[in-house]
């Protein structure tokens, strides 16, 4: 059997498989309006997107995942519950040093279900378990919900804990973003400068020159009229900044990771609804059949990865082979199907297979 036989085999026994489970076989194209969508993918996606314009259609995009798609597709008149399955090409610019193709196949399964939202994360992550069995993967899990609960439930002003909750998925950012708010970073030396002429009344604008760039003015002074009020508040403390130190390098098995989380609850209560979330879902992981005592749990797991996942994240990866992408990745992103909804959401979940990894894990090629 050649490549291409063996990957087009293994497409049919993926997408079969979620069939089976219940799923739609949906095709989208793969031009898909650009203006809505890259701003639902986050900044990675969105400097990787392979972009072009159609006078009439106006800006299009090489698709760079199905699930936005498919969110997309369901909000505007899809049944609850329903579930779509998917497999075809996505596309991505890659570094100019990069190994990795700019395109390779995705097979997918997304559940939309309002009336057990825990049972179906369950669901889909052993339903991607079993189909992937036999290739000896690692499963690490996540959930975004509790490192959301815990920024929500700071005793920072809103405005800080808007700008950490914006780089949740940008890690370094979030870090030093931390690190400023809890004043164990020093504000850098231009910055200090600017603020303090500013605070001597000086219009630092004006004397800045030239206006060079998109921002008028206005916007500019508007930034720099933040940038001191920020710098009067009072630094995060010690306190809560350890507590969200232990979330996002919390690794452990699911049933560790839980009574940890439980005991970070009691000193910040706010994360205690996503505690119970995370108990929940390992019971219904039982349930399903899932070794959950063996599970991994990672606190800062899925903040590299799509920025529409808001809530528990997991994925699949080959032992021993870290030179190898994620076999299989997914989650779930409530957030998203607001945002494409015109503010009615449906819970939803689902995750992504590459099967020309899972045949080269089987030797096939």
């Amino acid at each position: 059997m050649s490549g291409n036989q063996a990957l087009d085999a293994e497409i049919a026994r993926l997408t079969a498989a979620f069939q089976a489970a219940g799923a739609q076989l949906v095709d989208l194209p793969v031009l898909q309006p650009a203006e809505t969508l890259l701003d639902l993918y986050g900044e990675d996606i969105r400097a990787r997107a392979y972009t072009t314009r159609d006078p009439l259609a106006g800006e299009l995009m090489l698709r760079p995942d199905f699930t936005v798609p498919v969110v997309q597709m369901h909000m505007a008149g899809g049944a609850d519950p329903a579930r779509y399955a998917y497999a075809g090409k996505v596309f991505r610019t890659q570094e100019l040093d990069s190994d990795r193709p700019p395109e390779h196949d995705q097979v997918g399964y997304e559940l939309f279900d309002g009336a057990n939202p825990i049972w179906a994360d369950a669901e889909v992550f052993a339903l991607f378990s079993d189909t992937l069995s036999g290739l000896h993967l690692r499963a690490a899990t996540g959930d975004i919900g509790v490192l959301v609960a815990a920024v929500k439930g700071l005793s920072a002003p809103d405005s800080r804990k808007a700008a950490l909750l914006r780089h949740i998925w940008r890690p370094r950012r979030f870090r030093s973003l931390l690190d400023r708010y809890s004043g164990r970073s020093q504000v850098p030396q231009a910055r200090a400068a600017l603020l303090a002429r500013q605070a001597l009344g000086e219009d630092v604008v004006a004397a800045a020159g030239p206006l060079i760039g998109l921002r008028s003015a206005e916007e500019i002074a508007e930034r720099v009229a933040l940038l001191a009020a920020d710098a009067k508040e009072p630094p995060l403390s010690a306190a809560e900044t350890d507590l969200l130190d232990q979330i996002v390098t919390l690794r452990e098995t699911a049933p560790m990771a839980l009574e940890h989380l439980r005991d970070i609850a009691v000193d910040l209560p706010a994360i205690s609804p996503a505690v119970t979330r995370l108990e929940k879902r390992l019971n219904a992981l039982a349930k399903r059949g899932i070794d959950v005592a063996a599970l991994d749990f990672e606190g800062g797991y899925g903040r590299t990865s799509m920025e529409y996942y808001d809530g528990f994240v997991f994925g699949f990866y080959a032992a021993g082979r870290p030179d190898l992408p994620p076999v299989a990745t997914g989650g779930r992103y409530d957030a998203l199907t607001r945002a494409l909804g015109g503010g009615k959401a449906i819970p939803a979940v689902g995750g992504v297979i590459r099967p020309s990894l899972v045949l080269q894990l089987r030797g096939a090629v």
